[in-house]
């Protein structure tokens, strides 16, 4: 019998935590799982940025995922805003996770794939001792000034991967302007799962959103994701436009209270992920106006898929995925946004050239043949 392909994944971040790279490595391993060829471990921590837990230890098929506790959800959005400080929130404790883990594991395991840069310093770390193939996947835009020291730590710890995939052109510019090389990087991109993610019929109806123009946002509920901008444009568009916010975090209980002065918000909270093709066929736009280098922007991928159009900020990766055919790229500002809203709601034939659009650019850009990128890294 031919060996399996040992495969650790190791991130901070995964299901039941609410997010695009979340949601990502679920899809990642799902399809990974689906190939006998592979034997994959997920080592992460249990959700620190939501209050929902999972399973300490769960196996299916080919997958065995390992959540280990740690403090989690209001320390780390407390710890969001500086970085040095979120570094060693995460990385400490999964490094020492890790290293046992590899004790017990080494002999099973032949490529350790990191997940951002807290987990790629830990894998930069361990692939000392152990010698294991060594690939990172990054999922942001940085930010970073190429004299810093951030910087600096981010060359040092990326620079020993034996493959670098970035999820967008501007990420893998960034790279390497701090001075990595270029042959070592790949730009690979999210994929959606085109059977689930679809168009519903009588979507408003079964929403409840029928004979209301809405703009939905999907994401986490924090102040970079930019919800203030959101409730800013509801109220000035009362009676005109409905907004309707999905997800989970801090802001949760502002935006809940805003829905109960503001008759044109609507509060949903956290949505399983297999009923969001409801509201996204239900929804006339889907609106992500993120005030940081957004790395790419998965929640577009998966409304595009749907059918539904996309005001998004002209931040990261976001204009990677979004053009104008199905879509509208402004500032992160209220007033920019504001008056896109504004023009699509009064402007319905163009409103409907770009839902028209919408289906087949997903289909085409976003397929499951972008996950075979990331297996190809695997071997080569």
């Amino acid at each position: 019998m031919t060996k399996k392909i040992g495969v650790l994944i190791l991130t901070p971040f995964y299901e039941p935590n609410i997010g695009g790279v979340e949601t990502h490595l679920k899809d990642l391993t799902e399809y990974l799982n689906k190939n006998s060829e592979y034997r994959v471990y997920v080592l992460t921590y249990q959700p620190i940025t939501t209050e929902t837990k999972g399973h300490y230890s769960e196996e299916k098929g080919n997958l065995k995922v390992l959540r280990i506790p740690w403090i989690g959800f209001n320390l780390f959005h407390k710890l969001e805003p500086y970085p040095i400080l979120e570094f060693f929130y995460i990385t400490p404790w999964l490094l020492i996770w890790t290293f046992i883990f590899l004790l017990f594991k080494s002999r099973e395991i032949d490529v350790i794939h990191a997940q951002g840069f807290n987990a790629s310093f830990i894998a930069k770390l361990l692939i000392k001792v152990f010698r294991k193939r060594f690939i990172i996947s990054t999922h942001a835009v940085y930010e970073m000034n190429p004299d810093s020291l951030m910087a600096r730590m981010v060359k040092w710890t990326l620079m020993s991967a034996d493959k670098i995939l970035t999820l967008s052109e501007a990420s893998k510019r960034e790279l390497v302007k701090i001075g990595l090389d270029a042959g070592g990087i790949d730009t690979y991109t999210y994929w959606i799962e085109q059977e689930i993610f679809r168009p519903v019929s009588e979507a408003k109806k079964k929403a409840g959103w029928e004979d209301m123009f809405i703009v939905l946002f999907v994401g986490r509920f924090i102040d970079a994701k930019g919800t203030d901008i959101l409730l800013e444009s509801a109220g000035r568009m009362k009676g005109k436009v409905h907004f309707a916010f999905i997800g989970d975090g801090p802001l949760s209980g502002k935006i809940e209270r805003e829905a109960g002065i503001l008759n044109n918000v609507i509060f949903i909270g956290k949505v399983e992920n297999r009923n969001l093709p409801l509201y996204y066929s239900a929804a006339d736009i889907l609106c992500v106006p993120s005030k940081y280098e957004e790395g790419f922007g998965r929640v577009i991928l998966e409304a595009i898929s749907c059918g539904t159009p996309v005001i998004a900020s002209n931040k990261g990766g976001i204009p990677e995925a979004v053009d104008s055919s199905i879509g509208m790229l402004v500032e992160p500002k209220a007033e920019d946004f504001y008056k896109a809203i504004l023009y699509l709601f009064e402007n319905r034939e163009e409103l409907e050239k770009k839902k028209r659009l919408c289906r087949g650019y997903a289909v085409k850009r976003f397929g499951k043949s972008n996950a075979d990128k990331i297996l190809s890294s695997y071997k080569n």
